[in-house]
């Protein structure tokens, strides 16, 4: 019998690449509120992002969707894009900067394993901000696998974290 492939221990996800109907409502999303540094533009098609001076880790493009609808919600796709948050007060900034923006979270919730914040972006693709809990604070099951929950998070008390 083979061995199955496991891809190494290193693997990440280095970035995503988003169709978008109007790139300037996207930049004003992902660059304005979210914070992501833009790296470089291809014309008035195309942008890419990053945070901490990487070349891209968000690309937006209206190559095949300028103008168009946004994709339909229950269909096959993107579930949702997660950008990780290095501290819980860093989720509590961007967090707090939502609010104060208006801008509509359609989620909250505590996965045991790490904090989250569900929202949309102006084309209805679906972002999780969130940090992760030390690996010490995980809980498994019997069997050794990883148990994960859906709890409501406590915004004020994530909130608190500002005044730390």
């Amino acid at each position: 019998m083979k061995t199955p492939y496991k891809a190494p221990a290193g693997t990440s996800v280095g970035h995503i690449h988003l169709k978008v109907t109007d790139l300037d409502r996207a930049l004003k999303f992902y660059r304005d509120l979210l914070g992501f540094e833009l790296t470089t533009m291809y014309g008035d098609q195309a942008a890419f992002l990053s945070a901490g001076g990487y070349h891209h880790h968000i690309g937006l493009n209206t190559w095949h969707s300028k103008g168009g609808p946004p994709s339909p919600q229950r269909a096959a796709g993107l579930y949702h894009t997660a950008f990780l948050y290095p501290t819980r007060k860093d989720l509590a900034v961007i967090v707090k900067r939502l609010i104060d923006e208006g801008y509509p979270i359609s989620g909250a919730s505590d996965h045991g394993v790490s904090e989250a914040i569900y929202l949309n972006d102006p084309d209805g693709n679906g972002v999780e901000l969130y940090r992760d809990r030390p690996k010490e604070e995980w809980h498994y099951r019997d069997d050794g696998s990883i148990k994960m929950v859906t709890e409501p998070l406590d915004l004020a008390d994530l909130l608190n974290e500002l005044d730390n």
